[in-house]
């Protein structure tokens, strides 16, 4: 088995259970977000929360396995860590992308249903007191120094 091969195999080794992980993580997390995102309403928060997991999967494995692939031959060990860093470093990124891509949308679904429940205009009062406001107590002449 040839170094490129080797650094395949690493590659998915690593990458594959880090989604697995990923998203586990962030569908346990996230949990009460949606909750709250969704006004309280827990089923379907954990509906949107399971749809999102596999979608998650999907996005990522998907980009996982299309870029396995590469265009220079592995001749060495240092030429495997170089390929290992850029291929992993860059599913990472594509990892947390996703993630803040994520919570964008759904803090932006929750701002607007909080906005929607406070253009609701509230109660008018029943009468108006009219009560004298408090006259302010005697005026202390600053010190020396100017306090």
């Amino acid at each position: 088995m040839n170094l490129t091969v080797t650094a395949y195999v690493i590659y998915l080794v690593i990458a594959v259970p880090l989604t697995i992980w990923v998203a586990r993580t962030l569908s346990r997390n996230g949990r009460m977000f949606l909750i709250d995102v969704f006004d309280g309403n827990a089923l379907f928060a954990d509906a949107v929360n399971r749809l999102l997991v596999v979608g998650f999967y999907l996005i990522n494995l998907g980009f996982v396995t299309l870029y396995l692939g590469t265009d220079r031959p592995v001749l060495d060990a240092s030429g495997l860590f170089e390929l290992l860093s850029v291929k992993l470093g860059t599913v990472m990124l594509v990892l947390g992308g996703l993630h803040l891509a994520n919570v964008w949308i759904f803090n932006a679904i929750r701002r607007r249903s909080q906005l929607e429940q406070r253009t609701t205009p509230p109660v008018p009062p029943n009468e108006v007191l009219n009560e004298a406001l408090p006259t302010p107590g005697p005026v202390i002449a600053p010190g020396p120094f100017g306090y």
